[in-house]
């Protein structure tokens, strides 16, 4: 069986802690695929808010996923508390690609839990026609 295999860039711009919730464990008793989606779900909002942008006012437009790739490494549990690392790259004329590296918080060390990358487009909801990347934004994540 083939796996997906992600290359995670070296630096990532933002990161924020995320405690788990009972809502977000399944019946095998650890975080199911659906949970982690929320999670990087999660992570992609505040990263955005942190920038002032969201997925609805990107500069201008608004922002669609056009695809995920998830790599799993380790379960996640009840109570544990995830840093999501988060970062954009790979910008192109309509879109580009956020990464994503879930670590669990031990005492000792922090464990590699998953990686993720979604590619998102720019996307006009109203007329539901893909968007140019806005200029703004390219600048503002490349120069950071």
């Amino acid at each position: 069986m083939e796996r997906i295999k992600l290359n995670l860039p070296e630096q990532f711009l933002f990161s924020t802690n995320i405690a788990l919730r009972i809502t977000d464990i399944n019946y095998g008793g650890h975080v199911g695929n659906d949970s982690f989606l929320s999670l990087i779900h999660e992570a992609r909002q505040q990263f955005l808010n942190y920038y002032q942008y969201s997925e609805m006012n990107f500069a201008g437009t608004s922002l669609i996923m056009a695809d995920v790739a998830v790599e799993y490494k380790k379960e996640l549990s009840y109570g544990d508390v995830v840093k999501i690392s988060v970062t954009a790259i790979g910008f192109d004329k309509l879109g580009f690609d956020i990464f994503y590296l879930l670590e669990v918080i031990e005492e000792e060390k922090n464990y590699i839990a998953g990686k993720a990358k979604t590619g998102m487009m720019c996307f006009d909801y109203q007329n539901k026609k893909r968007m140019q990347v806005p200029d703004e934004a390219v600048i503002k994540f490349a120069t950071i």
